[in-house]
Order: structure tokens, then C-alpha cells, then sequence
């Protein structure tokens, strides 16, 4: 777990756990806050839901896998309506979460990250009409598979809100094994 640890260290990670994929709790009630749309993200993204299927359809895909690793980012805020922030830091999310998959590339055969809401790799999704422009970079929402963040960062033991005036965003990569060097 020290390589692992230092990838999402120099990824910009501020806090990480591990959960077994078996004890993550997948929940319709969850997709139902993405199908009520207030992200404008549904039905609009290869990286959102229906695309990435149904709640069983994600259960299982990340069952594939023994572990998850659960990260994330905290970001200040120059107040709570700070929306400027808050999507700044949506951004660089992200970007933390293409890091860490270039670096994990190379170190695990076989994986998964789920990140925050939505893609942004390109101005227009091809969703519906046409297939993922990049399906090997784009990142499902662990919203989206039906995850309770909350829930899941407890399971961690990692924070969920971490103080006044700040936003957190959490992903996951979910492998098997260890991390090689």
C-alpha cells in the first residue's frame, strides 16, 4: 500500500481509505438524486447515469474488484455560496483523478476510478448518438452507481465535510491485488 500511497499523494489526495468492494452499499435512492437531474448531468454524459447502467449493473461491475481505494480532495472556499469555488475545484478534481490513472496504468492490470459528477475530457458528449470518444479516460460518478458518498467515506474513515467554508470531492479506484512498483 506505500506505492499506492504515493501516487495519491503526489496525485494532491488529501485524504484516502480502503473499503472491500463486497461491503459497499449501492442504493436506487441515490440514482433517484441523479435522475432528479440537479447536477444537469443525467442523460447527458457517457459518465452519468442511464449510460453507465443500471444500479445492479454498477454493483456488479465494482464487485469485479477485491478493493476500492477512497480518496479525496478538500478545497477553501471563500464562503458557502462560493460557486465559483466549487466548480474551480470540481475542475482540478478531476485532473487529480486522470493523475492518479496515468500513474496507475502501468502499476495495475486491471482497474476502475470512479470520480466526481459528470465528464469534461470533451466540449460536447457523443452521448446518446454516438460511443464514447475516450471510454478508457472517462470516469463514472460514484453517485451515479447508486454509492452514497457519506456513507462510503465513513466505511474509509476518511471525512466527509471537513470544516466551514470548504467543499470535498471523493473518487474511488477500485483493483485487485496490490499496487507493483
Amino acid at each position: 500500500m506505500e506505492r499506492l500511497q504515493k501516487i495519491l499523494e503526489t496525485a494532491g489526495v488529501y485524504q484516502w481509505g480502503i473499503v472491500d468492494t463486497g461491503d459497499i452499499r449501492f442504493l436506487q435512492e441515490v440514482r433517484g438524486m441523479c435522475e432528479v437531474n440537479t447536477c444537469r448531468q443525467y442523460g447527458r454524459t457517457w459518465a452519468c447515469p442511464p449510460a453507465v447502467g443500471t444500479v445492479e449493473e454498477c454493483r456488479e461491475r465494482i464487485r469485479k474488484y477485491e478493493k476500492m481505494a477512497v480518496f479525496s480532495v478538500k478545497y477553501d472556499l471563500e464562503d458557502s455560496f462560493d460557486y465559483e469555488g466549487m466548480k474551480a475545484g470540481m475542475a482540478h478534481f478531476k485532473e487529480v483523478c486522470r493523475k492518479i490513472d496515468a500513474e496507475i496504468r502501468s502499476k495495475l492490470d486491471k482497474y476502475m476510478i470512479l470520480s466526481n459528477e459528470g465528464c469534461d475530457l470533451c466540449r460536447e458528449c457523443t452521448y446518446p448518438d454516438a460511443p464514447c470518444r475516450f471510454p478508457e479516460q472517462a470516469h463514472g460518478s460514484l453517485e451515479g452507481y447508486g454509492i452514497l458518498v457519506s456513507g462510503l467515506a465513513g466505511q474509509a474513515g476518511i471525512r466527509y465535510i471537513n470544516g466551514k467554508n470548504t467543499v470535498t470531492y471523493f473518487g474511488g479506484l477500485a483493483f485487485n491485488g496490490t499496487v507493483s512498483e
